[in-house]
C-alpha cells in the first residue's frame, strides 16, 4: 500500500495500491487500444477536451492548492500559482503546437510538399514531487494534444495530486485508457520503462536520469526527454543590498527545492562580495518559515519528508567535513517536525566539494579575484540547468551570454526565472539537449515530409533510350 503525509503535520493524506508490472502492461495495452480514435480526431476536437481540462482545473483551484500542499508542505501562496502555471500551460501548449509541430505545404513542380506532425504513441511520464501537479502537467497537456496516449506514474511522494489530475482530465471528456495512472515508487516506474512504451518524458534527478538512459540504451525507438537537477551558480558583482534579496529568492524559494535553485553563489574577493554575503546572512536570518496552513505570510515551509531533510543534513555535514566555514548553520526548526529546516549559507572557498545537488535550502559561497574567474567557477560543474549575474556592467552580462553553459539565464533577477512561452532545459548533466516548457512540443510530435502529385504520370528513367 502507498501512503503520503504532510510533511508540516504527519498527517495522512493518501493512501492506495500499489501499480505493478502487469498493470503498467494493461495500461499500455489499453492505451494502445484508445489511441487511433484520439489520433483521428482533428487537432481542434482534441484541444476542445484540453480548454475543458484547464477550465475544471480553474473550478477546483482552491481545492487542488490545499492538496498541493497538504502533500508536499509546500505554502499556500505557492501551491495557488503552481495551479495557476498549470491552467496557464493549456493556452500556451496550444500555440506551441500551432508554431512548432504544425502543418504546411509549399507547391512543387509536380504538386506540393507537405510537412506534417503526428504523436509518438503512448508516452510515459514520471512526475516529481517538488511541483507534483506542474511539471507532469507541463509533459502531459502537449502530448494530449499532439495525439499521444499518456500513462502516468506521479512520484511515490505525492500520488494524490497525480489522482486528482487524472480525475480532471476524466472530467474533461479524455476518452478511456488515455491518460492512465499508475501509482508506485522504483519498481513500478522501471516496470512502466520496461514496457512496450514509445516515449518517456522524465522530470527528476541526475542520477535517475542517467539510469534511464542506460536502461533504454538499446531502444532508440524511444524517444526521451530529460528534465533533470543543476548545481547552479549565481554570481554577484555590486550592488550588496539589492543583490542580497535576489540572492534569497534564488536560492531559498521552495525551501530549496527547485531544480532552477541557486547553490553556488560567487562573490568579488574583498569588501564588495564580503558586503553582499552580510546581506544575504542578515535577511536569510529574518526570513519566516511555517506551515502551509498556518496564519501570516511565510517565506519557506518544511523540505519535503523527515527523509529529504535527513539526507540534507548528510550533505551539508559532508561539505563542513572538508573544510567548509559555515556562515549560517543548517539545522532544524524547534518545535517542528524533522522536514522543517533553516536556510544555510557555507563559504566553501578553496574546498574541494562534490559537482552535487543538495536539494534543500543551502548556498555555498566561492570567492574569486576577478570575473574571469568567476565564470571559470561557474563553468565548474557538469550540470548546466540555470545560471545567473548581478551586476550593473552591460558588459559583464554580454560575457556571461557568450561564455556560461546553461539553458536558462537570469540578469539581476533569480535564477528561478522561467516562462511558458520559452524553452526550459539544460546541457550536460541537466539533460538530453530536449528542453520543455514551450520546445515541448518538439518531443510529443515527429516531423513527417510528403512529397504529393495528385494525378499519376510517368516520370523521367534515366539512361532508358
Amino acid at each position: 500500500m502507498l501512503q503520503s503525509f504532510d510533511p508540516a503535520s504527519r498527517a495522512l493524506v493518501w493512501e492506495g495500491p500499489v501499480a505493478d508490472a502487469a498493470a503498467c502492461h494493461r495500461a499500455i495495452a489499453n492505451a494502445r487500444a484508445a489511441l487511433p480514435a484520439w489520433r483521428a480526431l482533428p487537432v481542434e476536437d482534441r484541444i476542445a477536451v484540453v480548454r475543458r481540462y484547464a477550465a475544471i482545473l480553474a473550478e477546483q483551484r482552491a481545492a487542488l492548492a490545499e492538496l498541493i500542499s497538504r502533500e508536499t508542505g509546500k505554502l499556500l501562496w505557492e501551491s495557488d500559482a503552481e495551479v495557476g502555471s498549470m491552467i496557464a500551460k493549456v493556452d500556451v501548449s496550444i500555440a506551441a503546437h500551432a508554431e512548432r509541430t504544425g502543418e504546411r505545404s509549399a507547391a512543387m513542380p509536380f504538386g506540393r510538399a507537405v510537412l506534417r506532425h503526428r504523436g509518438h504513441g503512448v508516452m510515459a511520464v514520471l512526475g516529481p514531487y517538488n511541483f507534483p501537479g506542474h511539471l507532469p502537467n507541463g509533459h502531459i497537456v502537449p502530448a494530449v494534444i499532439a495525439g499521444n496516449a499518456i500513462i502516468f506514474k506521479p512520484s511515490e511522494i505525492t500520488p494524490a495530486t497525480g489522482a486528482a489530475m487524472a480525475d480532471a482530465w476524466a472530467a474533461a471528456g479524455l476518452p478511456d485508457g488515455l491518460l492512465t495512472v499508475v501509482q508506485g515508487g522504483r519498481a513500478t516506474g522501471e516496470a512502466l520503462v520496461a514496457s512496450d512504451i514509445d516515449g518517456l518524458l522524465f522530470t527528476g534527478s541526475a542520477g535517475a536520469g542517467a539510469a534511464l538512459r542506460r536502461a533504454l540504451v538499446d531502444r532508440p525507438h524511444v524517444i526521451m526527454a530529460l528534465e533533470l537537477g543543476g548545481n547552479n551558480p549565481l554570481i554577484a558583482w555590486d550592488s550588496p543590498e539589492a543583490a542580497a534579496s535576489i540572492i534569497v529568492n534564488s536560492a531559498f524559494i521552495t525551501t530549496g527545492q527547485r531544480c532552477s535553485c541557486a547553490r553556488r553563489l560567487i562573490v568579488p574577493e574583498g569588501a564588495t562580495g564580503d558586503a553582499i554575503v552580510e546581506a544575504v546572512d542578515a535577511m536569510a536570518a529574518r526570513l519566516p518559515i511555517a506551515a502551509w496552513n498556518e496564519a501570516g505570510d511565510a517565506f519557506m515551509g518544511p523540505l519535503v519528508s523527515d527523509a529529504a531533510a535527513a539526507g540534507a543534513h548528510r550533505a551539508v555535514s559532508d561539505l563542513i567535513a572538508r573544510g567548509a566555514r559555515v556562515i549560517r548553520p543548517f539545522s532544524g526548526v524547534e518545535g517542528r517536525s524533522a522536514a522543517f529546516v533553516t536556510p544555510a549559507l557555507l563559504d566553501v572557498t578553496g574546498v574541494d566539494t562534490p559537482d552535487a545537488e543538495i536539494f534543500a535550502p543551502v548556498l555555498s559561497i566561492v570567492r574569486v579575484p576577478d570575473f574571469d574567474a568567476a565564470i571559470a567557477a561557474a563553468n565548474a560543474t557538469s550540470f548546466g540547468l540555470s545560471a545567473g549575474l548581478i551586476a550593473q556592467d552591460d558588459q559583464l552580462w554580454q560575457r556571461m551570454v557568450e561564455e556560461s553553459r546553461a539553458g536558462v539565464l537570469n540578469r539581476n533577477r533569480p535564477t528561478t526565472g522561467a516562462a511558458g512561452n520559452m524553452p526550459f532545459g539544460g546541457l550536460g548533466a541537466s539533460g538530453n539537449h530536449r528542453p520543455s516548457a514551450y520546445y515541448a512540443a518538439d518531443y510529443c510530435a515527429y516531423p513527417i515530409a510528403s512529397f504529393e502529385a495528385e494525378a499519376v504520370q510517368a516520370v523521367p528513367v534515366t539512361g532508358l533510350s
